[in-house]
């Protein structure tokens, strides 16, 4: 009890003690005026919770918007399907031409077959770069039904190749090769209107060799051959006991072609020296040599002067050995033969690249065997202005051929065999069928209004009415207008982190190249893609090579 008592007194001292010492200390806190704070630092300090909230907002809509659109393309709705009463469309090709016109096509009013040896499109411009690994494959392609299952009716797509076309009975005969089958099957499938867009193969000119040696830069298969080759020479020429000749042979590239893809293909073979090949093989780096062949008097020839002078300064720099006025004469396992101011040269080489030009494909030249009084252009269809097949002028449509359309590097018109061209003729294509299904359906409803019997005046009056509003809708859709190509300019890439444009500006062209130039070539590419998920692949792949570098390993 003495204890507690003592205690307590000294507890409630304490207490008080303390409660004297806080309350002036309290009151001497309270009466201390706020440190004050300038103008500029609240300016400022306002200024970065602004950003930061705008910043926090940008992502967070970037980021869902993002995601929205990547789950929208994942999750496409439901389809209408196939319905009897329209018109089937089928579409030969899955390149520029006929991706564009699938793009673009309304499917609503048509039934729609894709027919392709292939089921993907692929975007051509980039093959240089998958072909040295600054790119992966699978970043260029998307997949045909892709585009077929974000359309409002069901499109048929079928993994085939065409063997032949009767425009007669208006039939496709199509044949399975798959090895999965064991053996080839075949099929034929009606149509009303063909759409033929099958591209072209790569020209040889006849020329000994070139398809058992050279690698070819047209198809995604080429491109990943050519990286496999690359490597297996460079590999080869490290194996111990291999001759100073062989060595050199072996690490000698040749491209055969001066155009864009020639000439970009031998930049990217120089950017993947320079950046990976030095660092991993540093004994056979300065020893690779590229020679750029071309039979032309120069390369580029659709570039302005002005550029093709460029191009050849940075490839002199870059120590790419540039032979115009120079032809190959034959292509042999480890050598090219050339010939070059009447005198022939034999070249030792390791690989050998060939991007020629165009040559008709098989079934394009059987196509053009039904017309021989009107296709007999050795470069390809003739087709009018609105990319219909030309007939004979004496029989308008004698065996069904007015329903036949050709586009893209399969067709013999005024216009370079390009990307651009075929794009835009698959978009007017696509105008076009729109057109042509307006004017079926407002035909359809001009022949129910005509066989309409109407007793009440005010009604026939109004049926007379709609007749006369059909028939001037009918009267427009009969004047279609012819297909227009419009140049938006020609890119290509250089190396070295450089690129050349000539553009349109005005009533002339605009010729720029450089580094800024490259940085345009690099954007104008990532908008032509296909799809948000193709300019996302090729932007981190772009990413990752210039901070990791390519990958010199092989399969």
């Amino acid at each position: 009890m003495s204890i507690t008592r003592a205690i307590r007194p000294i507890a409630s001292s304490q207490a008080c003690r303390q409660i004297l010492l806080t309350r002036p200390v309290q009151r001497r806190l309270l009466s201390t005026p706020a440190p004050t704070v300038g103008p500029s630092q609240s300016r400022w300090r306002s200024f970065l919770q602004n950003l930061g909230r705008v910043t926090l907002a940008g992502v967070i809509v970037s980021g869902g918007t993002f995601y929205y659109v990547t789950q929208r393309d994942r999750h496409p709705g439901l389809q209408l399907p196939h319905d009897d009463s329209k018109k089937t469309i089928a579409i030969l090709g899955s390149g520029w031409g006929a991706s564009s016109l699938l793009k673009g096509l309304d499917t609503e009013e048509w039934n729609v077959v894709v027919i392709s040896p292939r089921n993907y499109f692929l975007f051509t411009p980039l093959l240089p770069s998958v072909a040295v690994g600054t790119l992966d494959s699978r970043s260029i392609i998307q997949s045909t039904r892709y585009i077929t299952r974000h359309k409002k009716r069901a499109v048929k797509v079928i993994e085939a190749e065409a063997q032949d076309i009767d425009p007669v009975a208006k039939t496709i005969t199509l044949s399975d090769h798959s090895p999965i089958v064991g053996a080839t099957s075949t099929s034929t499938i009606n149509y009303d209107y063909l759409v033929y867009a099958v591209g072209a193969e790569t020209q040889t000119f006849g020329i000994p060799g070139v398809k058992e040696h050279a690698c070819f830069m047209k198809e995604l298969g080429d491109a990943e051959k050519f990286q496999g080759q690359l490597m297996d020479c460079v590999e080869t020429a490290a194996f111990p006991g291999q001759s100073e000749e062989e060595i050199d042979r072996l690490l000698h590239m040749v491209v055969v072609g001066g155009g864009p893809t020639g000439i970009e293909l031998s930049g990217e073979i120089h950017d993947f020296l320079e950046d990976d090949l030095k660092s991993w093989y540093p004994e056979l780096a300065e020893r690779i040599k590229i020679t750029l062949i071309e039979a032309l008097p120069s390369v580029l020839p659709m570039f302005s002067k002005q550029l093709i002078d460029y191009t050849e300064s940075t490839f002199k720099d870059a120590k790419i050995d540039i032979k115009t006025k120079t032809m190959v004469k034959e292509v042999k396992d480890k050598s090219v033969i050339v010939e070059s101011n009447g005198q022939r040269h034999e070249l030792p080489m390791g690989l050998l690249v060939w991007a020629g030009g165009n040559t008709l494909r098989p079934l394009t030249k059987k196509l053009m065997s039904y017309f021989p009084s009107t296709q007999t252009n050795r470069r390809g269809l003739s087709v009018d202005n609105h990319l219909r097949l030309l007939v004979p002028s004496t029989s308008p449509d004698p065996t069904g051929s007015s329903s036949i359309f050709a586009l893209g590097d399969c067709t013999a018109s005024s216009y370079a065999p390009t990307a651009q061209v075929a794009s835009q003729q698959g978009a007017y294509l696509a105008r076009l069928f729109g057109q042509m299904a307006k004017r079926e359906k407002a035909l359809s409803r001009l022949s129910e209004l005509a066989k309409a019997d109407v007793a009440d005046p005010v009604k026939d009056e109004e049926r007379k009415k709609e007749i006369d509003v059909i028939e001037k809708q009918l009267a427009r859709a009969e004047q279609q207008r012819p297909f227009h190509y419009s140049h938006q300019g020609s890119l290509a890439y250089i190396g070295s982190e450089k690129a050349i444009a000539d553009l349109p500006f005005g009533s002339g062209n605009l010729a720029t190249g450089g580094v800024a130039t490259y940085l345009f070539w690099r954007s104008a590419y990532l908008s032509t893609l296909f799809s948000l998920r193709n300019r996302t692949l090729v932007a981190s792949d772009w990413l990752k090579t210039k901070i990791f570098g390519r990958d010199v390993s092989r399969e």
